[in-house]
């Protein structure tokens, strides 16, 4: 890496470049000019590039400096082995303390008992215990690939634009090599470190690296970008000067996984090593009022996803549930057995009586492996993975896994207007010019040779240098021109080709480099300016939102290219009688205008105020953006499912109506309000101008528009929607900007834009619609409700089965001082009822009679009455025959009564409780066939065939079974049954159908409520990092590795996942807990 390419002519080393990099500020400008001289030096010189044309892109030359520099991909840590993952899964607390009570029965069997082979009961629970480390590990195995795959593809569609032979590129990031010429613009997340060439008004924020939250500009005295780091706004070029592991974002993994030499880093407190990331968030007052303006650091509750906040809860419950049961149970067991034996018959001490003490203790632990519902993580985990692998079929790239199941619950969905629910393809259909209104294309031969030179340098060089228009493939010349970039900007483009001229004429003679000044376009200023200059004057050409740019105007120039002076009046009846029209008819208008300034070294820049003002109005223009054809069907189905669809917008009143109505977001009296962002401010703040919670409740059911908004007003919308006691709605956002950021992190579910949105927009978001159409959130919405629905039926049949086997296990125990399911033969329930019931109730497709029924929102019970009934009802049915079985089975099935076998704890098994096993599970089988359907449908076979892995497992569980009854022998404490005790155990299994049909006609409507379970959300403390002061810089700077977190936070959401199934009592997946909570110690897992 030290050596200098000769034959290309580099004259500088990898090693010089990372020093470089490391200052800051002016610092770094000095250090850049004392030894390249500047950045363009060093481009060219230095690194053999070229600051216009960029490398030539040559492979050979390419590949020369990936040899050189490095290339731009930070390694992946190895993919945890199987062995490693069997590891982990026998860390489970119940599996070791069943494999030391397996050990202890293993050796007593082979010394105490070795002639009534005691030793057989070990061997089988050890050899259960590994079936389930098996399967526990090859899920972990099969799931960690599958989400790798997933990053990969994320990985693959990371493109940034690079020149190369004079044109430029869109390249996958780990193309990007030193020497590269990067554009940058708003909304970048800077994917390597470089070196400023030419910037325009950018500025970067690098508070994961500094801590300060405030904006850093670069200009000529701070050159420094960093890799990580966001483009808050601005645009420009840089050359690339390190990349990948030398990169700072590199060096800081390399750092944190080992792998470089921890001598020549910075030191990390280790004081600080298990602290949480903070962050500054708005908080309720005291007195209802959300202050968003001034927010104050401290650590806030916020709700996990929906149903695992409850599931959460419930897990805990019924685990403190079968604990108790579980010591009851052995309590009992072992009470009962002191008195009879040293009491009533006062026998010594044997030594065989250690085994009937282990043998309770076995008993007590497998009522905790059975009641413990250690299935619902998997069946959360399975569900939620096999949903995301679909949902990319329906344009849906789901970055955090809750994300779907929380769509499901979704009331509301605040969606942006432009790409989302139009088209995102935009032309100028209507203009104002020369003081003339065209509805169609402007007459040429109407404006003069220096008015139509105004309009189109204004128009060329007042846009991003990224925004083009494509010529159509030659294969295929009847297609229409790409835009590519700002789509508002190539609607303006385009425009300029109807008077003859080429936008591309204009940018050669004033490029980039000769820009005086740029104001970017920001949510504040809705307008963009920039100053070219003119002999030894300038002029500065501006366009933005129409009402703003016309009352900056004091002049307006005519078709002859004369100005006249514009008064108050003039602007009064151009904005109603051209911009109120064409906003009318949906279209969004545009202002032009430009000004003369003499001497340019006199004007005091910074004063933007006084700079931008006094102009010269060249025209209004109104922009086209189709409304999605598929949208209002979309929006017809979210209404119609009981989603509120409301569009947020920085389109004016007139234009945000009109789309409204074309989509059907409202319609005409239907009572519902359209408000502008300053009205909506105005309604919601109280006297001391402070969010008033009261007045935002009482506006926020009525509103369905909000126009002209900025991103404050969608975030104070979004969070109204959800903190407002009177609504609490689950909230999805879809943002495109930089600016959405806030809303989508605080929103329930964040969608950002595939195409049109920004890297920093998608960071905050959830799920990424790589189509950015409204239709695909919709299908979102299903899915989320599929997998709703699929985790309620794996909990339905699971109760049901832990209810059955803790009450069997507890009543044998009290009884006949035996369980009557054996350890190893509820090892195998449990296997039945986790993973293989996990993937045949989790693996359902939706359909679309999900969207016909409202969501189930905060406060829907987890459990509901229909579904409390069901359980209930089928715990009774199966404990009834289970119990006639056991007490008089010899009686009624003419079969050698077996209790005093069990009450003995003989190893020998019979018939009897061989009966009782099968009839068990034959009645789990078929009651998996019930739990397909949670709303009280009657039919449960309904698209039972539809569903491959249900059957495959039905008939697989079917076919183990009866291998274990029939040559399961002593290890499965089972003897083979005769053809008629085989179908009365299918006959009542069969059975389970015919009663589920008969609770289905029980109305659940007339249950009391009590039988509902989890109505309340539970909320947990999390930390999201948002905007923090905080000078850890090595633990914040891990935040800037957002490239890296994006590809694998699926992963880590999963791990979660994992760790959680196996502590037993959480279910996993809490949202956004990887993005929240930074550790140093387990940096090398979270940032791959």
């Amino acid at each position: 890496m030290d050596e200098i390419g000769k034959d290309n002519g580099i004259k500088c080393t990898c090693e010089q470049l990372i020093a470089v990099m490391k200052t800051r500020g002016a610092e770094g400008a000095a250090k850049v000019e004392k030894l390249f001289g500047d950045a363009s030096t060093l481009a060219v010189d230095y690194l053999k590039s070229s600051t216009t044309e960029g490398l030539s892109g040559d492979a050979d030359g390419i590949a020369e400096r990936k040899r050189l520099f490095g290339v731009n991909v930070i390694p992946e840590p190895e993919a945890k082995s199987f062995l490693r993952l069997m590891w982990e899964a026998m860390q489970d607390l119940t599996l070791i303390i069943l494999m030391f009570a397996a050990g202890i029965s293993l050796i007593l069997g082979l010394t105490i008992e070795i002639e009534s082979n005691g030793w057989i009961e070990g061997v089988a629970i050890l050899a259960s215990v590994i079936v389930v480390v098996l399967v526990t590990a090859f899920n972990d195995y099969t799931k960690e690939k599958q989400f790798r795959g997933l990053k990969n593809r994320i990985k693959e569609e990371q493109k940034f634009s690079v020149i190369r032979g004079g044109t430029v590129q869109q390249i996958n990031v780990a193309e990007i090599v030193v020497g590269d010429i990067a554009q940058v613009k708003y909304g970048d997340l800077l994917p390597a470190d470089g070196i400023v060439i030419q910037s325009n008004d950018l500025k970067t924020d690098e508070s994961s690296l500094t801590g300060e939250s405030d904006l850093i500009k670069k200009g000529p005295n701070n050159i420094m970008l960093l890799s990580g780091t966001h483009v808050m706004e601005g645009s420009g070029k840089m050359v690339v000067t390190a990349v990948g592991i030398n990169s700072q974002s590199g060096i800081i993994f390399t750092l944190m996984s080992g792998k470089r030499d921890m001598a020549d880093q910075p030191h990390i407190d280790d004081d600080d090593e298990d602290d949480d990331l903070r962050i500054e968030d708005d908080t309720l007052s005291g007195n209802g009022e959300i202050d968003i303006e001034k927010p104050e650091k401290k650590k806030r509750l916020k709700e996990k996803s929906v149903l695992q906040g409850k599931l959460n809860k419930l897990a805990i419950l019924i685990g403190k549930v079968g604990l108790c049961i579980a010591i009851l149970s052995l309590v009992v067991l072992i009470v009962r057995f002191c008195i009879e034996i040293y009491a009533i018959k006062q026998l010594p001490w044997e030594a065989s009586h250690s085994r009937r003490f282990l043998s309770f203790v076995i008993i007590a632990i497998t009522v905790i492996v059975v009641a413990v519902p250690e299935g619902l993580p998997l069946a959360v985990t399975i569900s939620l993975a096999y949903s995301v692998k679909k949902m990319m079929l329906d344009n849906n790239l789901v970055r955090h896994l809750d994300a779907c199941e929380t769509m499901g619950n979704a009331t509301a969905i605040c969606s942006d207007k432009t790409g989302t629910l139009t088209t995102n393809r935009m032309t100028v259909v209507s203009s104002y010019l020369g003081k003339k209104l065209y509805t169609h294309d402007p007459v040429v031969n109407d404006l003069s040779t220096d008015y139509i030179e105004i309009l189109c340098e204004g128009i060329a060089t007042n846009s991003s240098y990224t925004s083009k228009i494509m010529p159509p493939p030659p294969e295929n010349p009847d297609q229409l021109p790409g835009q590519v970039g700002n789509k508002t900007e190539c609607a303006l483009l385009g425009f300029v080709k109807n008077f003859d001229r080429d936008y591309d004429d204009y940018r050669k003679k004033v490029t980039e480099e000769h820009f005086l000044k740029v104001y970017t376009f920001n949510s504040v200023r809705k307008s963009m300016s920039t100053v070219i200059p003119k002999g030894s004057g300038c002029r500065i050409y501006t366009k933005g939102a129409s009402e703003i740019i016309l009352k900056k105007c004091s002049s307006i120039v005519d078709s002859d290219g004369v100005v006249h002076d514009f008064s108050g009046n003039e602007r009064g009846n151009l904005i109603k009688s051209v911009v109120e029209k064409m906003a009318s008819n949906g279209l969004r208008t545009i202002g032009l205008a430009y000004k003369e300034i003499m001497n340019y070294n006199s004007v005091n820049w910074d004063d933007e105020d006084s700079i931008i003002d006094n102009l010269t109005c060249i025209g209004v223009v109104g922009i086209e953006d189709p409304v999605r054809p598929e949208v209002p069907s979309a929006i017809k189905q979210c209404q119609s499912a009981g989603i509120v669809v409301r569009m947020v917008t920085g389109d004016n009143v007139e234009t945000a109506k009109s789309i409204a109505l074309k989509c059907g977001i409202i319609s005409e009296d239907d009572g519902f309000i359209v408000i502008e962002g300053k009205d909506f401010n105005k309604r919601i703040r109280d006297k001391n101008n402070k969010i008033s919670l009261h007045r935002l409740s009482k506006l926020l059911p009525k509103i369905r528009v909000l126009a002209r908004s900025s991103p404050e007003d969608k975030y104070t919308l979004v969070k109204g929607l959800i903190q407002s006691k009177s609504i609490q709605d689950v909230v999805a956002v879809t943002g495109d900007g930089t600016n959405d950021g806030p809303a989508l992190k605080v929103a329930d579910v964040g969608f950002a834009m595939g195409i049109a949105g920004t890297d920093v927009a998608k960071e905050a978001s959830d799920i990424i619609l790589t189509d950015d159409n409204f239709r695909s959130i919709v299908k979102a919405v299903m899915w989320g409700r599929n997998v709703y629905d699929s985790i309620s039926k794996f909990l339905q049949f699971q109760l049901s089965v832990n209810v059955t086997a803790v009450v069997t296990a507890f009543v044998g125990s009290a009884t006949i001082q035996a369980s009557p399911l054996k350890a190893v033969q509820l090892l195998w329930v449990n296997l039945i009822m986790d993973t293989f019931a996990s993937l045949a109730l989790a693996t359902e497709l939706p359909s679309p009679d999900l969207l016909n029924r409202k969501p189930y929102g905060r406060h829907k019970a987890l459990i509901s009455r229909t579904m409390t009934k069901n359980i209930i009802g089928h715990c009774l049915y199966q404990l009834t025959v289970l119990f006639l079985i056991i007490f008089y089975g010899e009686v009624l099935f003419d079969i050698k009564e077996g209790r005093e076998n069990e009450t003995q704890h003989s190893i020998t098994p019979t018939k009897h409780f061989t009966m009782v096993f099968n009839t068990f599970v034959q009645m789990q089988i078929f009651n998996e066939i019930n739990a397909r359907k949670i709303h009280g449908e009657r039919n449960v076979l309904q698209g039972i065939l539809k569903n491959p892995i249900f059957l495959i497992i039905f008939f697989g569980t079917v076919f183990v079974q009866v291998i274990l009854v029939e040559v399961g022998g002593i290890a499965f404490h089972c003897l083979p049954l005769d053809l008629d005790l085989w179908l009365w155990c299918i006959f009542f299994g069969v059975g389970e159908l015919v009663w589920g049909a008969v609770l289905s006609y029980i109305p659940s409507y007339k249950l009391p409520k009590s039988w509902r379970f989890g109505t309340k959300p539970v909320e947990y403390p999390i930390s999201e990092p948002d905007s923090v002061h905080d000078n850890r810089a090595r633990l914040l700077w891990l935040r800037g590795l957002s490239r890296l977190q994006a590809q694998i936070r699926v992963i880590n959401a999963f791990r979660s996942s994992l760790n959680d199934r196996r502590s037993s009592t959480h279910v996993a997946l809490g949202r956004r807990s990887t993005y929240g909570h930074i550790h140093t110690h387990n940096c090398v897992e979270s940032t791959v």
